[in-house]
This record gives C-alpha cells, structure tokens and sequence, in this order.
C-alpha cells in the first residue's frame, strides 16, 4: 500500500492532480487496474489516502506547541501546512474535490481545534476559526501551482508601471508594491485573520 501511496503522489507531483487515474497509476506501477481496485475502490478513495499520505508530512512538536499561546501555536500550525502543500504543489487541486478525512488530516484538525479550544475560544467560534484558517491556506495553496517565476513577476509589474495615470491613478499610486508575492500576501492574510480571532476573543 505504501509503494502504491508514494507512486501515486510522484505521479501528481511530476504530471499534476488530473493525471491521477487509476489506468496513469497502474502504468507506472506496471500493474493492472484491476490490483489497485481492489486496494481503493474507486479513484475518490485513492485522493483520500494520497492527500492524507501528504498531511502525513505534516511534523508538529507537540511540547514547543504546547509553551505558545493559542495564537501563536495557530500560526505555527498554518505555516506548517502551507510549507507541506508548498512541497507539493499540484497536489492542492485534489483538497478541491473533497474535504480531507483520512487518519492524518484528522488528527490534525483534532489539534488544531484543541488549541483554540483550550485557548479559551467558544466552541462556535473554534470551529469557524478552523474552517477559515484551514480555507486560507488551502486557497493559497492552490494559487501556488500557477504562481509566476521572476521573470513574469518583472513583466507584471512593467505592465502595472505602463498603465495612464489618468484612467487608473490608484493603481499607478501602488505599482512599486505589486505584484506582491505570494508568500507575503499568505503571511498578510494569516496576520489579519488571528488578529481579528484575538479581538472576537477579548470580546
């Protein structure tokens, strides 16, 4: 199962998620079909257990956890997500497809939830401060399949310089600033959402 797992992972990471097949898996296992089948089922049950294989990578110490406060943990908790999806690029279109249950992703909403709960967060509140953590991640993780190099990076922001003052001034106002990285407006955002949980929290 686990030389199965791995080979079905290598092939999104090489080709990308809609190469995924049961018939594209089997070629490159050598095998037929009909073995991985009887291992899965059907494909949605091979994107359950290749997706909760990568939330497997997903290392947290749970004692340097345990000394942040509910806040800090939490950002720790998304960075870490968002570096593994990172790690794997094309795999984040496949989370699109179904919300993750395996083992992995479980145990790790588990500690999340854990988290704000015994940061003293209501349950309402914990559980919507999951989801739209959880959602914030996965949609920048999706964004990284296409991000640009440096080089359309420069073509972006030559076109923002290029735009008329007078037809887009607010743009041309912040054409030094964009496009802004990826990576920057995933850490702006992560920022802003604790900090808004923070103040529903001392409210």
């Amino acid at each position: 199962m686990d030389r199965i797992l791995a080979a079905a992972l290598q092939l999104v990471d090489e080709e990308g998620a809609e190469a995924l097949s049961m018939r594209s898996l089997a070629q490159r296992l050598e095998s037929g079909t009909a073995t991985l089948y009887r291992h899965f089922g059907n494909r949605a049950t091979l994107i359950t257990q290749v997706i909760d294989r990568v939330f497997g990578e997903i290392e947290l110490d749970s004692r340097a956890l345990a000394e942040l406060s509910w806040d800090q943990a939490c950002e720790v908790i998304a960075r870490t997500m968002f570096d593994t999806l990172g790690r794997h690029r094309t795999i984040a279109p496949l989370l699109i497809e179904q919300t993750p249950t395996g083992p992995n992703a479980m145990a790790l909403r588990e500690r999340c939830l854990a988290v704000l709960l015994d940061g003293g967060l209501p349950p309402g509140l914990a559980a919507r401060a999951y989801a739209t953590l959880a959602r914030h991640v996965l949609g920048f993780a999706i964004q990284l399949t296409g991000d640009g190099n440096d080089t359309e990076r420069e073509r972006a922001s030559a076109r923002f310089h290029a735009l008329s003052a007078e037809d887009f001034p607010a743009t041309r106002a912040v054409a030094d600033s964009l496009p802004v990285p990826l990576e920057d407006e995933f850490a702006f955002g992560l920022e802003l959402i604790i900090g808004g949980l923070r103040q529903l929290h001392a409210s």
